[in-house]
C-alpha cells in the first residue's frame, strides 16, 4: 500500500508558479508593519554603534592616555569637549564606556522589540488570510489535500517565516551594521592593514552564494516530507478506533517509520550541507584573523614589508583595536550563512504558503451579486450537468421543479449521484451545464453567504466540533439564547440524552463528539439546523445512524420541521420519504424514474424493486439490476464515493 511519501509535493505544482515569494511577503505584508520594521532597524543601527564604541576607545586610551605617544583624538567629538590631562582623559573614556553599554542595552531593547514586533504580526496576518482563503476553496480542493498537509501548510511554514522575520531579520541588520562599521573603522585607521584584515570578505561571499545554490532544493524536500509526515500522523489519529479494533498497529508504525525516514532522510541531506558550509565559513574567518594578526603584529615590531607600511608607524593601540574588532569580525561573517540558511528555509515555506493563497477557486462570486431573498421557496434543475474532472460526468442532464413547500426524495443506488446533486444546489460545487434557482433566481447569481444562510443542510457524516453540547447546536446561530437552544434540542428528540450527561448542555462533547454515539450526534445535527430554522431544507441520510426507534421519534420531528418548507431528502430506507409529494430515482447520474410512491411502485421499475428488497416481499434484485450495480462499483473511487 501506497503512503504519502510516494506521492509527489501536493503543493509542488503552484509552488513552483510562486513568484519571488519573499519580494511579495515583504511588499504585501511588510508593508502594514513599517513602523515596527523602523523600530527595529534604528534599534540594531542604534546599539551595535554603541556597541563599536568600547574597543575603539581602548586603543585610543592606549595610545594617547598611556603610552602618550598620540593625541587624544575622538572621531565626531570636537576637541573642545576632550580633556587636556590624562587623568581626566581616562575618566572621560571610562564614563563614555559606560554610557555605550548602558545605552546600548536600551537599544538592543528596542531592537528586539521592533523586530519582534515586525514577526509577530506579520506571522498572524499570513496565517489568518491563509487559513481564510483555504477555507473558501472548493470542496475539490480538500478532496485532493490531505489535512496533514494544509497543517504543515498553516503551522510549520508560517513559523518558520516568523523565525525568519524575528531572528533573521533582526540578526541581517545587526550583523550588517558591526560588518559595515567595523570595515568602516578599520579603513578610517589604518586603510593598508584593514584591506589585509577583509580580504577573506569575498571568498566568504563565493561559498555563501555556493551554498544557497545547493541548500535551497534540499530545504523545498524538507518541507514537502514533513508534509507527508503530518498527514500520517493527522490521518493514524483520527483513524486510531479502526487501528485498534483491526489489530493493525504494527503495520501502521510501519508506515510512520516509512515516512519520518523520508524526513529524515531530507533533513539530514539538508544537515550535512549545513554543518559543512559554517565550519568553512569560521576557517576562512579565522585565516583572517590570523593573517591580521601576524601582519599587524610584525609591523608592531617594524618588521612589516616596506610595500605594506610605506613608511608609516602602527601603534599598540591601533593594532589592538584592529584585533579586537577582527576577532569580533569572524562571528559575524559565519553567522550570516546562518541567516542564509533561514532565509532560504523560508523562502521554501513562503512559496507554499503564496501558492495556496493563489490557489483559484471554481467557486467565484460575482462582484455584482444580490442577496437571495427566498419567498415560495420554488426550486428548479434546468439540464444540470456536472463532472469534478474534465472528461467525466457525475450528473447527467437533471431537470426536476419543487414547488415551495414540497417535499422531493432522491433514492437510488449508491454512487447514483444523489449527494452530488444536493451539493450543487448548496454551490460546494458549480454546475458545468444548465441552472438551478431558486424562485427564479440563479443560484450563481446570488451572494453564497446568502445562498446557504437560506439552506439548512443534515448530512450523514455527522461532523461535532470540539466544545460543549450547547454550542454545537448554535453553531452557525450563535445568537440564539438558551431557551432556543433547548427548543431545538427537545424539537430533535435530543433533549432527554443531553439531561442525561454528566453536565447536561455544558458537556464537553470531545473531538468530533467522541464522547457521544452516532444516533446522539445525528440527533444534535438535526437540531443545529431546526435552530437555524432555514428556508429549504436538505436532508443527506439524516437517520443514517440511529436506532428504529429513534429514527420512528427523528422522523415525527422531521415532519414538523418540514411543514410549509421545501424540503430535499436523500434516504437508502424507502420508507422515511414514502410520503413525499415528489421522488426522483437516481441511476448513474441520469433520471431513471419519477413521480410519487404509489405511482413509482406501478410501475415495477427500480424503485418498485428496491421497495420489495426492503419490505422483504422480494429475496433480491433481478439479475439485470445486479449487473449494473456491478458495473457501478467498477468506477473509480472517486466516482464511487460521491454518495
Amino acid at each position: 500500500m501506497s503512503h504519502p511519501s510516494d506521492e509527489d509535493d501536493p503543493f509542488e505544482d503552484i509552488r513552483e508558479k510562486t513568484d519571488n515569494p519573499m519580494k511579495r511577503l515583504f511588499s504585501e505584508y511588510g508593508s502594514r508593519n513599517l513602523r515596527y520594521f523602523g523600530l527595529g532597524f534604528f534599534g540594531s543601527v542604534a546599539a551595535r554603534v554603541l556597541d563599536l564604541l568600547p574597543p575603539l576607545l581602548l586603543g585610543i586610551a592606549i595610545d594617547a592616555v598611556f603610552e602618550q605617544n598620540v593625541p587624544f583624538d575622538l572621531p565626531l567629538v570636537p576637541a573642545s569637549v576632550i580633556p587636556t590631562g590624562p587623568r581626566d582623559q581616562l575618566v572621560f573614556t571610562v564614563g563614555i564606556i559606560a554610557f555605550a553599554f548602558f545605552g546600548g542595552s536600551v537599544f538592543h531593547w528596542i531592537r528586539n522589540y521592533g523586530w519582534n514586533s515586525f514577526a509577530q504580526n506579520i506571522q498572524h496576518d499570513i496565517r489568518t488570510d491563509t487559513y481564510d482563503k483555504m477555507q473558501r476553496l472548493n470542496m475539490d480542493f480538500f478532496a485532493e489535500k490531505q489535512t496533514g498537509e494544509m497543517m504543515s501548510v498553516l503551522s510549520n511554514d508560517v513559523n518558520r517565516l516568523e523565525r525568519f522575520l524575528n531572528d533573521g531579520m533582526n540578526s541581517a541588520f545587526r550583523l550588517s551594521v558591526m560588518v559595515i562599521g567595523i570595515a568602516a573603522i578599520m579603513l578610517w585607521l589604518n586603510p593598508r592593514l584593514a584591506v589585509v584584515s577583509l580580504l577573506p570578505v569575498p571568498v566568504i561571499a563565493v561559498v555563501t552564494w555556493k551554498f544557497i545554490d545547493v541548500i535551497q532544493p534540499k530545504y523545498a524536500d524538507v518541507r514537502k516530507t514533513v508534509g507527508h509526515l503530518n498527514s500520517r500522523l493527522e490521518n493514524n489519529l483520527g483513524g486510531i478506533k479502526v487501528i485498534k479494533t483491526f489489530n493493525t498497529e504494527g503495520f501502521e508504525s510501519e508506515r510512520v517509520d516509512d515516512v519520518s525516514y523520508d524526513y529524515y532522510d531530507a533533513n539530514w541531506d539538508a544537515i550535512t550541507t549545513r554543518i559543512k558550509f559554517f565550519p568553512a565559513l569560521r576557517v576562512i574567518a579565522g585565516i583572517g584573523f590570523v593573517i591580521t594578526f601576524a601582519v599587524g603584529g610584525f609591523w608592531v615590531l617594524g618588521e612589516a614589508p616596506f610595500w605594506l607600511t610605506g613608511g608609516n608607524e602602527l601603534t599598540v593601540g591601533v593594532f589592538t583595536t584592529f584585533i579586537l574588532y577582527t576577532q569580533r569580525f569572524i562571528w559575524p561573517m559565519a553567522q550570516f550563512g546562518s541567516i542564509i540558511n533561514m532565509y532560504q528555509r523560508a523562502r521554501a515555506s513562503s512559496a507554499r504558503l503564496f501558492g495556496l493563497m493563489d490557489t483559484p477557486s471554481r467557486i467565484v462570486e460575482d462582484p455584482a451579486a444580490e442577496d437571495l431573498v427566498v419567498d415560495d421557496g420554488e426550486v428548479v434543475y434546468d439540464d444540470v450537468t456536472f463532472g469534478y474532472d474534465e472528461g467525466e460526468t457525475i450528473v447527467d442532464d437533471i431537470s426536476f421543479e419543487v414547488d415551495g413547500g414540497d417535499t422531493l426524495a432522491l433514492v437510488g443506488p449508491t454512487g447514483a449521484g444523489k449527494s452530488t446533486v444536493l451539493k450543487l444546489l448548496l454551490r460546494m460545487y458549480d454546475v458545468n451545464e444548465g441552472s438551478i434557482t431558486i424562485d427564479g433566481q440563479d443560484i450563481r447569481d446570488v451572494t453564497i453567504p446568502s445562498l446557504r444562510q437560506s439552506l439548512g443542510y443534515v448530512s450523514q457524516d455527522t461532523f461535532m466540533f470540539y466544545g460543549t453540547v450547547r454550542d454545537n447546536i448554535a453553531y452557525g446561530t450563535f445568537e440564539a439564547d438558551d431557551e432556543a437552544v433547548i427548543e431545538a434540542a427537545k424539537a430533535a428528540e435530543a433533549h432527554k440524552f443531553i439531561t442525561n450527561l454528566p453536565e447536561g448542555y455544558d458537556t464537553e462533547i470531545g473531538e468530533r463528539g467522541v464522547k457521544l454515539s452516532g444516533g446522539q450526534r445525528q440527533r444534535l445535527s438535526i437540531a443545529r439546523a431546526m435552530l437555524k430554522d432555514p428556508e429549504i431544507l436538505v436532508l443527506d441520510e439524516a437517520t443514517s445512524d440511529v436506532d428504529t426507534e429513534t429514527e420512528m421519534l427523528i422522523q415525527r420531528s422531521i415532519d414538523k420541521l418540514t411543514e410549509d418548507r421545501t424540503t430535499f431528502a436523500i434516504a437508502h430506507r424507502l420508507s422515511t420519504i414514502k410520503d413525499a409529494d415528489q421522488i426522483v430515482v437516481l441511476e448513474d447520474g441520469r433520471i431513471a424514474e419519477r413521480g410519487t410512491h404509489e405511482e413509482l411502485l406501478s410501475e415495477d421499475g427500480l424503485y418498485g424493486h428496491l421497495w420489495g428488497v426492503q419490505a422483504g416481499e422480494i429475496d433480491e434484485l433481478p439479475q439485470e439490476f445486479i449487473d449494473r450495480a456491478a458495473k457501478r462499483a467498477s468506477r473509480t473511487e472517486a466516482e464511487a464515493g460521491d454518495d
